[in-house]
C-alpha cells in the first residue's frame, strides 16, 4: 500500500508538472522574445520622434541629436541612422557598439529624413530566456521533490496505521482478545479499531461462555459414561459368555467415546490444536470394524478397499479424522442404500484421499448445493453432521467435498505427511470423574 501511494502521488505530481511546466516554459520563451522586440520598437519610436523634431527645428538632418539617441540605444545594441546631407550624399550615423553578428533588428522609415534602424544582440535575449527556463525547471524539480516528500509522509501516515489494524485483526484471529487502546488520529481507522475492540470483548465473552458450556457438558457426559462403564464392568462378571463378550465390546465403545470426548474438549480449550502425522489407515481400521455390526444388523455391507496396505500418513489429528469419517459412514448408513464402500488411498505424493460411497438414489442438484450448510438436512437429521465433518477436515488443512451425486460419494482430502514431519503429540486427558 505504501508503494502504491508513493507511485500514484509521484505520478500525479510529475504529470501535473509536465502539463503545466512545458506550456509555461514555451510561453515564457515567447514572452521574453516579444518583450525584447516591443522594447526595441518603443526605443525606435522615441528615436524617430527626436530626429523628426530636430529636423523641424533646424530644417536639415545634418545635425541629428546624437546624445539623445545614445540614451535610447540598448547597452548591447546600436542605432543606425541613414540620411542624405545638404550636398546630396548619403551618410550613416551609428550610435552604440559595433556591428552585431546575431542581431534583433527593428527599423522604420523617416520619409525624406532617411531611415532609422535599431539593433540588439540576440545573445542577451537568449541568455534571459535560458535563465528563465532554468528557474522554471528548478521550480519543477523542487515541486517534484516536495511531492515525493509529501507522498512519503502521507504513505507512512496512512499505510502504517492500516498495517497495524491488519495486525490487530490477525491477532484477534489468532485468539488474542486483549483490547488495544492505541488510536492513530484518523477517524475512519479509529472507528474500525473501536469496532474491533467491541467485537473482541463480545467474542471473548461468547468463547468464555461456550467453553464453560463445553466443560459442563463434557463433565456431565463423562460422568454418565463412567456410570455406564461401571455397569458394563459388572456385566463382564456374568456367567454367560455371550453377555461377557457383548459387555466387553460395549466397554471398548465407551472407552473410545470417552477418549474422543476428551480429545475434542482438549482441542476446544487450546488456541492451536497439536498436529502431527497420523496413520489414516491405522486410525480408521478399528473405527470401521466397530461400525460394521450396525450394517450387518441392517442387512447391508461395509467394505474397506483395499482391505490392507501400507500406512497412509497425513498431517492431521487422529480425533478429527476419525470423527469426520464416522460422520460420513453414519450418514451413508442412515440416508444411503446398499453396500457402503470406504476407499483409502492417495492422490499423487502430497494428498491422502478417503472416499465413502453408497448405492442409494443419490442427491438432487438442489440439495447438493446446500448439503454442507449447518442446519440443512435432506431427511430427518439435524443438519449438523456434514457441516461438522467439513469443519474437522478444514481445521487440519484438508477439505471435504461431494465428489459424486449419483451414486453418492464423499471425498476427504488430507495433506500427506513429509519425511520431516513429526508424529502427532499425545493430548493429555483429564481423569475420568467417579
Amino acid at each position: 500500500m505504501r508503494h502504491r501511494i508513493l507511485r500514484s502521488t509521484i505520478a500525479v505530481v510529475a504529470v501535473t508538472g509536465l502539463f503545466l511546466g512545458l506550456p509555461l516554459m514555451f510561453y515564457t520563451w515567447r514572452w521574453l522574445d516579444d518583450t525584447a522586440r516591443t522594447d526595441l520598437q518603443h526605443r525606435l519610436q522615441r528615436a524617430s520622434s527626436a530626429i523628426l523634431l530636430q529636423e523641424q527645428r533646424t530644417g536639415v538632418v545634418d545635425e541629428p541629436p546624437v546624445e539623445a539617441l545614445r540614451l535610447l540605444v540598448p547597452s548591447d545594441g546600436r542605432l543606425v541612422l541613414t540620411y542624405t546631407d545638404r550636398t546630396g550624399a548619403q551618410r550613416d550615423l551609428a550610435v552604440g557598439r559595433g556591428p552585431i553578428e546575431h542581431a534583433m533588428v527593428e527599423g522604420t522609415s523617416l520619409g525624406d529624413a532617411g531611415t532609422l534602424r535599431i539593433e540588439q544582440d540576440y545573445s542577451g535575449v537568449r541568455d534571459d530566456q535560458f535563465r528563465a527556463l532554468s528557474i522554471e525547471l528548478i521550480v519543477m524539480v523542487l515541486s517534484l521533490t516536495a511531492g515525493v516528500v509529501v507522498a512519503a509522509v502521507t504513505a507512512s501516515r496512512v499505510a502504517d496505521p492500516v498495517q497495524e489494524v491488519a495486525n490487530r485483526a490477525q491477532r484477534l484471529a489468532n485468539g488474542d482478545f486483549r483490547p488495544d487502546p492505541h488510536r492513530h488520529g484518523i477517524e475512519e481507522l479509529d472507528r474500525v479499531l473501536d469496532v474491533l475492540d467491541t467485537a473482541t470483548v463480545e467474542i471473548a465473552d461468547r468463547l468464555q461462555r461456550e467453553r464453560q458450556i463445553v466443560g459442563d457438558v463434557s463433565h456431565q457426559l463423562r460422568s454418565r459414561l463412567t456410570a455406564i462403564h461401571i455397569r458394563l464392568d459388572e456385566l463382564t462378571l456374568h456367567p454367560d459368555p455371550d453377555v461377557v463378550s457383548e459387555a466387553r465390546a460395549a466397554l471398548d465403545q465407551v472407552d473410545r467415546l470417552t477418549s474422543s470426548v476428551g480429545d475434542m474438549v482438549k482441542m476446544a480449550r487450546v488456541e492451536r490444536s497439536p498436529q502431527g502425522t497420523v496413520d489414516v489407515r491405522g486410525e480408521l481400521t478399528p473405527l470401521l470394524a466397530d461400525l460394521e455390526p450396525a450394517f450387518t444388523r441392517a442387512g447391508r455391507r461395509l467394505t474397506v478397499r483395499p482391505s490392507d496396505g501400507p500406512p497412509l500418513t497425513a498431517r492431521a489429528t487422529a480425533t478429527r479424522t476419525r470423527e469426520a469419517v464416522a460422520v460420513l459412514v453414519d450418514n451413508a448408513l442412515v440416508h444411503g442404500r446398499g453396500e457402503v464402500t470406504v476407499t483409502l488411498g492417495s492422490v499423487g505424493a502430497h494428498t491422502v484421499l478417503v472416499t465413502v460411497a453408497d448405492e442409494g438414489s443419490g442427491i438432487s442438484d438442489g440439495d447438493a448445493q446446500r448439503i454442507f450448510r449447518r442446519g440443512y438436512s435432506v431427511g430427518d437429521g439435524t443438519g449438523v453432521g456434514l457441516a461438522l465433518a467439513r469443519a474437522f477436515a478444514e481445521a487440519d488443512g484438508g477439505r471435504l467435498q461431494l465428489q459424486s451425486r449419483r451414486p453418492t460419494t464423499f471425498a476427504l482430502f488430507l495433506p500427506a505427511a513429509g519425511p520431516d514431519d513429526a508424529a502427532e503429540p499425545r493430548v493429555a486427558r483429564e481423569p475420568e470423574p467417579r
